[in-house]
């Protein structure tokens, strides 16, 4: 049963909210405005950087600050990078760091995790799907099996020649959702 404030919103009325009118106006049918609105990750083609089914999500972290860091080698900057992150979530801090690893500040919980897929996305790093191949500690990690890298921004290897041994240094954002 609707509340009467959804049905007015969904029949596009005028609704008085805190002694303010607000109109609502929605362009869709009215099948549309009546279908529940899907799951945020549920979609009709499964992608590859999805978890096995049968997980629940522990949390979703954002980045909050992230760089990777790339050094030349024969001239160029590989594709291969090292993460430094802060990642904040409901349940406190992750650091990110080489490895890859991830590390609870609350509670000391560590993972470290392969790479089992990736979607590429243009002009960013791609969207990653990790197992967590070892895990220390007790706490909120513990039971990470997989980490989606999602929503990527940045970090990008810098492209043209360099110098051996030089690094760059590439700010990046995401958000890893850890499943377990």
């Amino acid at each position: 049963m609707r509340s009467p404030l959804r049905t007015a919103i969904l029949a596009g009325t005028a609704v008085a909210v805190a002694g303010a009118i607000t109109t609502v106006t929605l362009n869709a049918s009215a099948a549309e405005q009546t279908r529940p609105f899907p799951h945020p990750s549920a979609s009709t083609t499964p992608s590859p950087i999805d978890p096995p089914p049968g997980l629940h999500k522990i949390g979703s972290y954002r980045v909050v600050t992230g760089t990777q860091t790339y050094t030349c080698t024969n001239g160029v900057f590989p594709t291969a990078s090292v993460p430094e992150a802060k990642l904040a979530g409901p349940r406190g801090w992750i650091h990110h760091f080489k490895g890859p690893s991830w590390q609870s500040e609350k509670d000391g919980s560590l993972v470290t995790a392969a790479k089992v897929a990736d979607k590429p996305r243009t002009g960013t790093i791609p969207e990653l799907l990790l197992q967590v191949n070892s895990h220390s500690g007790n706490g909120i990690l513990s039971k990470a099996a997989y980490i989606q890298r999602l929503y990527t921004s940045g970090g990008v290897a810098p492209a043209g020649s360099c110098t051996d041994g030089e690094t760059a240094t590439v700010p990046y954002s995401a958000l890893y959702v850890f499943w377990g």
